[in-house]
């Protein structure tokens, strides 16, 4: 049995390292698309239907579901079947990196509110 030299050791957590940078780039590269960033600063309020991204975004349903099958591809999103809906809702928990900008990006809440005012889409 071969002993790991302490180099050997150092070059391991070196690599550990970079891979977290690496999975870390590309998970802030998904925040730099405003519609991506939007979404998730939404999801700070509350789960959200694909219904009602549509709604808030004026995006078409297949724009919005490929912007959240990237944040769920990253693990920054988790999904709910509901009936026959589905709900997203953040997983950034074990990402400090990204509850640290949500953290400082501006409240969108009203945005909610407002839709939600004025009769917001039926998920239910």
């Amino acid at each position: 049995m071969m002993k790991k030299s302490e180099e050997d050791v150092q070059l391991l957590e070196g690599m550990s390292s970079l891979d977290n940078v690496i999975e870390m780039a590309e998970k802030l590269k998904l925040l730099g698309d405003k519609t991506r960033l939007t979404m998730l600063i939404l999801m700070k309020s509350r789960d959200l239907c694909v219904c009602e991204f549509v709604e808030i975004l004026n995006m078409s349903q297949p724009g919005v579901s490929q912007h959240l099958r990237k944040l769920k591809s990253l693990g920054l999103v988790n999904e709910t079947r509901k009936s026959q809906w589905v709900y997203y809702s953040l997983n950034v928990e074990d990402k400090p990196y990204i509850k640290a900008v949500l953290d400082h990006a501006p409240d969108l809440s009203t945005l909610l509110k407002t839709m939600e005012e004025r009769g917001r889409p039926v998920c239910d």
